[in-house]
């Protein structure tokens, strides 16, 4: 095995990058929508292999970030489709944005197995936790990506309910221990290797979902999508189509407790529409009205808003979204960038403006609401509660993350959230996919990614407070330096 591993560190360097990228590639395998999470551990492991056998730093810098070359370029692929609903605009910039993406984000994985590699030559553990520091730091940093995060690759697995106690690192962490532990049964160290994996195996199953059911009495919550393409979504000629659309099956069947529209469902301003929403009131027949809408304030200011509207047409909440994504609803530098003549792909207007209002809102008759707005579902790590929230609210409009990947990842990290919250989350997408989430993560009735139409579904109850909600990352970070720390005082005198 060791003389495989030299082998391989003789190959030319363009060779072994390739063999890295191909790799990594594997590895992505286990995000959504494939989830084959094997072929993310059995990458990883190769991963830890390759960077045990590299000469030095240099080296193993090069080998990880070849990997995350493959990894993120397949994960984030769907990162060309924002460019392509106005082409002649911004196509140009597809390719481009996929290659900016995918070898920044692998930066983060060359920079730990350089560190690592100083650190402790050859320790495949050690570059293993150097890789979900590496996933903490992107998650955090410049003001956060956490998507495709290895711990990801759990999400509708039995091992997913171990976000409720460490978040979406805790999931990362046990991704790099089980490839970890492959590496260990590749080198025939049969006693810890298949210890490991028995304890895994164990892991995996001793958080098993129940099935749920909600209560005979459980408010009836109507999730809408119309399905507007979001090259059609601010048409002139397309507008009054998707809003009649919404509204005809608003006012359908029995009247539910809660009427749920997507993200901008509304193609207008809601300082244009406030003063008589009565058609809309008149539609929900006394139920209230979750929609997403644009708004301007009194200084000029945009923003992008989630609005509770009463059962008699005034609005009941609004909320604003805080976390806006850089470079789609705002440019970093913006006044700069406005003298240049950029703002965000989204921004119909020139950019939005954060809101500062945190949530929950308050959904007359139900109780009270986390609200999410579309990119605020993938930071675990931001979600503010309240006091007893009944529900996680987000509305999204995935139509810029075409059909492929981007909509599945996006559901993915949805069902994570619910986890580690304990709470049930209501998810509405313009284009899909919409869905009622259990708070164990599991999908209780979803309506399919490119069609239209509304489905009718009793919110299932809150768990009990969890210990992500009480503690946060802290424990999982506190973990991660402590096994770090004795990883590198052990691999001083030993190889693992």
């Amino acid at each position: 095995m060791a003389d495989r591993l030299a082998r391989f560190a003789v190959l030319p360097a363009a060779v072994r990058l390739l063999i890295a990228a191909l790799a990594g590639a594997v590895g992505a395998l286990g995000q959504a929508p494939f989830g084959i999470w094997p072929a993310t551990l059995a990458a990883l492991a190769v991963a830890m292999l390759i960077h045990a056998s590299a000469y030095n730093a240099r080296q193993a810098a090069l080998m990880a970030w070849g990997f995350g070359i493959g990894y993120f370029g397949l994960a984030l692929h769907w990162i060309v489709e924002p460019f392509l609903v106005d082409i002649t605009r911004h196509g140009w910039m597809a390719p481009f944005a996929l290659i900016l993406m995918a070898g920044g984000a692998a930066l983060f994985w060359a920079l730990a197995a350089y560190l690592a590699a100083r650190m402790r030559p050859g320790s495949a553990l050690l570059f293993g936790l150097a890789l979900v520091w590496a996933e903490i730091t992107r998650s955090l940093i410049f003001t956060g990506f956490p998507w495709a995060l290895l711990g990801h690759v759990w999400i509708g697995t039995d091992m997913a309910q171990w976000a409720a106690f460490g978040g979406p690192h805790l999931l990362s962490l046990i991704t790099a221990i089980s490839a970890w532990s492959l590496v260990l049964l590749y080198r025939r160290r049969w006693l810890a290797g298949g210890g490991l994996v028995l304890a895994l195996f164990v892991a995996g199953f001793a958080l098993r979902a129940p099935m749920t059911e909600a209560a005979e009495d459980a408010p009836v919550i109507r999730l809408v999508q119309p399905n507007a393409p979001q090259h059609q979504k601010w048409d002139p000629a397309f507008r009054q189509l998707f809003m009649d659309r919404m509204v005809v099956m608003t006012a359908a069947e029995e009247v539910p407790d809660l009427v749920v529209w997507p993200e901008t469902a509304i193609p207008s301003l809601l300082n244009y529409i406030e003063a008589d929403m009565q058609p809309l009131a008149d539609a929900a027949r006394g139920a209230p009205l979750v929609f997403g809408i644009q708004r301007r304030d009194d200084v000029g200011r945009f923003y992008n808003s989630l609005v509770v509207m009463d059962g008699v047409g005034g609005v009941h909440a609004l909320y604003d979204k805080q976390h806006l994504v850089p470079f789609g609803e705002y440019i970093p530098g913006g006044a700069v960038a406005e003298r240049l003549g950029l703002r965000g792909l989204a921004a119909q207007m020139g950019g939005f403006t954060p809101g500062h209002a945190p949530g929950p809102v308050d959904l007359p008759g139900i109780g009270q609401a986390v609200p999410l707005i579309c990119y605020e579902g993938i930071f675990a790590e931001e979600i503010t509660r309240g006091d007893d929230p009944q529900l996680l609210l987000l509305i999204t409009n995935d139509a810029w993350f075409g059909r492929a990947a981007g909509p599945y990842q996006h559901l993915a990290q949805a069902r994570l959230r619910a986890i580690e919250q304990g709470l049930p989350m209501v998810r509405v997408a313009n284009t899909g996919v919409s869905a009622m989430i259990d708070p164990w993560g599991q999908i209780v009735a979803d309506l399919p990614l490119g069609i239209d139409g509304f489905i009718d579904v009793p919110l299932p109850a809150p768990r009990m407070e969890t210990y992500y909600v009480r503690w946060g990352d802290g424990p999982v970070f506190g973990l991660m330096t402590l096994l770090t720390l004795l990883c590198f005082a052990v691999a001083r005198r030993n190889s693992d």
